[in-house]
């Protein structure tokens, strides 16, 4: 999938608009996410998704398998948040929060009103954060995103370190992936026994074989003459819209404006 993410970077819709735009949208919309109520989380969220699936033509396919690994991530960490547990002796200081609950041994075990209010609002600002940075991954080509954050005076190292993280993620999947199927094909994830082992060889060769990929890499910068620097290339053939960026200031300020008026409880009034 990331080299199929890779080039619907490359091919979306709003390819050609300035880099800068969509950098500074993705994170002004971000910010949002990030201090305001489930509700204008929730709105941000859609309006991306409008943006990535109507604006850009992604493939709904592409982005809903990025937004299930989030749910499926966030699954797997909220129910700390959802289930607590008291002993008996304590039951009366949570019986206005358990929503339901049970008796283990010594313990009361219940679902707590507080934790499910606090998982519901950290679901809702992660899948409005990540939103924002799905738009800026699958619009925006990686090298872009360096060569503007370079106009903005931001350090080399930061850009270099973005650039290998990038490159070896790609490097990591493809090794993981060749060894995955030369596994497979060997039959080794028949049963739960030897997927577990099949699973622990595959980790630790997986390893050793990026630790390899990295040698090669940097033989191959020493040997091209690697200066201390990575150079980016991108044409400037950008056209701005004024149709989109008077929509993304209008959306933003619509946003903050819903979330003030969350703030005041004109809705709650209402």
């Amino acid at each position: 999938m990331s080299l199929k993410l890779d080039t619907l970077a490359y091919t979306n819709q709003l390819r050609g608009l300035p880099p800068e735009h969509k950098i500074i949208f993705a994170f002004t919309t971000l910010t949002i996410s990030l201090f305001t109520h489930p509700v204008v989380q929730i709105c941000t969220a859609l309006w991306m998704g409008i943006w990535i699936l109507i604006y850009a033509k992604i493939p709904v396919g592409v982005y809903l398998r990025l937004l299930l690994f989030t749910l499926v991530f966030c699954l797997t960490s909220l129910p700390a948040l959802i289930v607590n547990g008291v002993s008996i002796a304590h039951l009366h200081t949570v019986q206005l929060d358990s929503l339901y609950g049970f008796n283990l041994g010594n313990f009361y075990l219940y679902i707590s009103y507080s934790g499910s209010m606090k998982a519901w609002e950290i679901l809702t600002r992660a899948l409005a954060s990540v939103s924002c940075l799905y738009f800026l991954m699958l619009t925006v080509p990686f090298p872009e995103i360096l060569q503007t954050l370079r106009d903005w005076k931001f350090p080399a190292l930061l850009t270099d370190l973005l650039l290998l993280m990038y490159r070896f993620i790609f490097i990591l999947l493809k090794t993981a992936d060749e060894l995955w199927r030369s596994q497979n094909s060997r039959g080794g994830y028949r049963n739960c026994h030897t997927s577990m082992k099949s699973l622990a060889l595959l980790i630790g060769k997986l390893l050793q074989r990026t630790l390899q990929q990295y040698s090669q890499f940097s033989l191959g910068l020493k040997t091209r003459g690697f200066a201390g620097e990575f150079r980016v290339w991108h044409p400037r053939c950008y056209r701005p819209s004024p149709r989109y960026i008077l929509e993304a200031i209008c959306g933003c300020i619509l946003l903050i404006g819903l979330e003030i008026c969350q703030n005041a409880g004109i809705f709650t009034r209402i």
